[in-house]
């Protein structure tokens, strides 16, 4: 009867041993597997400044804490961003630890209006004085968009057209942010487009069986236009641009200056639009 219990009782904790092996071994793969097209988070800080000095707390730091925690897919990146930040500044830390991860915030979607609202918020809990010290350092890592906001006035009050809004439809043919305002869309369909400093449109072709083309007009600040195997031509307010039909070229604004012309579409037999390749950075650096 004995043995009998015992190779039961052997049977039982078997039984529960593998169960509970097995149960953890599937959910870590369940968990590892969540996701897997998911950003992966890399740190090397640690073993780039302590590697000799402190190594075990140089694996910690790049291996568990960013290699790990900061890759569990549990949480969204902007979530752990936000609640990093509130830890820290609730903590009283507002050092470079705290400018480090304000700026992963950004980068991880927070927003100028979130960081504030989520500061403010915190203020209440953790104290003001945390409060006006993390302030001074969100307002220099988000001020990239206000500064940008402020330019854009500016330079709008300089031109007689609108800037219009984000050209969202065409943002994968450009590199750095235009903006589109229709100004005529009966008989002759004419766009004011507008292109923040140092962005371009892609290299394409206006093709045309017989006609066609497209004229540009400058209307404000300094931009270029190429057309292939060309010098660039500089265009100003005022400077008139005639683009043949199936001539490759691109178009944008000078490296420093916000630039805006008019997009007038000619009339022509089988016409179709044909974007190329972007225009190199080691090519568009040649401009001043």
């Amino acid at each position: 009867m004995k043995k009998i219990l015992t190779i039961l009782i052997i049977s039982i904790l078997f039984n529960f041993i593998f169960n509970t092996v097995f149960a953890i071994d599937f959910n870590y793969k369940k968990k590892t597997n969540k996701g897997v097209n998911m950003q992966k988070i890399t740190q090397t800080a640690g073993k780039d400044q302590l590697s000799s000095f402190a190594p075990e707390f140089a694996h910690y730091n790049d291996d568990i804490l960013f290699g790990e925690n900061w890759n569990n897919q549990d949480i969204d990146l902007k979530t752990r961003s936000i609640i990093t930040v509130v830890s820290l500044i609730s903590m009283g830390i507002v050092d470079n630890s705290l400018t480090y991860h304000l700026q992963n915030a950004k980068n991880n979607g927070v927003s100028k209006e979130e960081i504030a609202a989520i500061i403010t918020h915190n203020a209440f809990y953790s104290g003001w004085p945390k409060a006006w010290a993390a302030f001074n350092l969100a307002k220099n890592i988000w001020k990239d968009k206000e500064n940008k906001q402020n330019d854009k006035k500016n330079y709008a009050k300089t031109i007689m057209f609108p800037i219009g809004e984000p050209n969202t439809a065409y943002a994968k043919y450009f590199i750095g942010q235009s903006y589109l305002a229709p100004i005529s869309t009966e008989q002759v369909k004419i766009y004011n487009v507008t292109f923040e400093p140092k962005c371009r449109n892609n290299w394409h072709i206006h093709k045309a069986k017989s006609g066609g083309g497209q004229m540009l007009i400058g209307v404000g600040g300094r931009g270029y236009y190429q057309e292939w195997g060309k010098e660039p031509v500089e265009i100003t307010e005022g400077t008139i641009i005639n683009i043949p039909a199936n001539v490759k070229h691109w178009h944008g604004a000078a490296p420093d200056s916000w630039f805006s012309h008019l997009a007038i579409e000619v009339e022509g037999e089988e016409t179709s639009n044909e974007w190329l390749e972007a225009v190199s950075d080691t090519d568009y650096s040649k401009l001043k």
